[in-house]
């Protein structure tokens, strides 16, 4: 059977042609890649991925299928995805679907047989810009029109309409350790490392006020990962300012991070193109030693705020482009990262933050 055509059209007019997959439609964004050779489903359910179009830089997308497992989320709210080979079928036996089938199932219009080489090196060169990927627009200057429509990720804020709309419990409720986790699109394996260490964790909606957080009186606070950008996200920062006033441990990670970085005055930029991806060196200048870690992020920390912050100690540099990518508190127990540790998927080297988060909670 002859597959169906699909276009992707880029906000600089650069176009790709390719085959569809995943639902017939048209599906808006900002493209950007993600060069792990693994783990695209647990990318796929990233809900930092909000909104984006996600380009695979490995050849080969769909090969092992999905398993309910390997999901970071309840579902998928990445706008579409760009792969180069992509499988209908699928070889692991405890599969429970093909990704054609996971990704018609939530409504994503994918493309694939896209040289994505070439695709990923324009982006490295253009930056992180809006795209639309469809099967029904024969006229590109129809599909130009459609995308004008799409939003730009720059002042747009998501973690509202992806975070838990109920608070809910995760680990075991009789330990002494007990995690508020405020959700701006927090990640399933950032709530399991914390329940392997002993924590009892509960998940409040992103908008949450302190006063209904506290009420349940928690040990700590964890800042979650996220999608959007959060120079435009006061609610959270004011939320974070007052977390801060406790005096209690903070650990943040990613949108996290950001947010804290934010609440002490420094300001937060967007990258050209981000990092994305499970191979990116970072250096714990604490220790001295390096780490590979999982990445996803395309905004950061301003490191000339950072560096002449009085109470800010930078710990951790990206080894590729010198950008901050971990900071702590000097006069309180906080820290935060702006990679992922919990390595969903990635290498476990910075697994370690869960550590010391826990220490900080019982040293507190």
């Amino acid at each position: 059977m002859d597959k169906q055509k699909a276009t992707l059209l880029l906000e600089d007019g650069t176009v790709f042609y390719g085959t569809l997959i995943g639902r017939h439609g048209t599906n808006g964004g900002e493209i950007c890649f993600n060069t792990g050779m693994t783990g695209y489903q647990e990318i796929y359910t990233d809900p930092s991925y909000t909104g984006q179009i996600v380009v695979t830089t490995t050849s080969h997308i769909g090969n092992y299928g999905v398993i309910d497992s390997e999901a970071e989320s309840d579902g998928p709210t990445i706008a579409s995805i760009v792969v180069n080979s992509f499988s209908e079928i699928y070889s692991r036996l405890d599969a429970t679907q093909s990704l054609q089938e996971f990704l018609e199932s939530n409504g994503i219009t994918g493309i694939a047989d896209v040289d994505t080489r070439k695709l990923v090196r324009h982006i490295r060169s253009k930056g992180a810009m809006n795209a639309i990927i469809s099967s029904e627009y024969d006229s590109l200057e129809d599909l130009k029109k459609e995308l004008e429509k799409v939003p730009d990720m720059a002042g747009l804020e998501l973690s509202s309409k992806v975070c838990t709309k109920e608070p809910y419990y995760v680990g075991d409720e009789h330990s002494s350790i007990k995690v508020a986790c405020v959700d701006y699109g927090i990640k399933k394996n950032i709530l399991r490392n914390l329940v392997a260490r002993g924590a009892y964790c509960k998940v409040f909606p992103a908008k949450t006020p302190l006063s209904e957080m506290e009420a349940w009186q928690p040990s700590a606070y964890f800042l979650s990962n996220g999608p959007g950008d959060p120079a435009v996200m006061d609610y959270a920062v004011d939320t974070v300012k007052e977390i801060l006033a406790l005096n209690k441990p903070i650990f943040g990670i990613c949108l996290g991070h950001q947010l804290l970085a934010e609440a002490v005055g420094i300001k937060t930029y967007k990258m050209h193109h981000g990092h994305r991806g499970i191979n990116h060196p970072i250096k714990n200048l604490l220790t001295g030693k390096s780490e590979i870690t999982s990445q996803n992020h395309g905004f950061n920390i301003v490191r000339e705020d950072s560096e002449g912050h009085p109470d800010i100690e930078i710990t951790h540099v990206h080894l590729n482009d010198d950008t901050v990518a971990g900071i702590r508190l000097k006069d309180r127990p906080v820290f935060s990262v702006q990679y992922h540790p919990e390595s969903a998927p990635g290498p476990h080297d910075s697994r370690y933050l869960f550590d010391d988060f826990i220490s900080l909670i019982n040293n507190n």
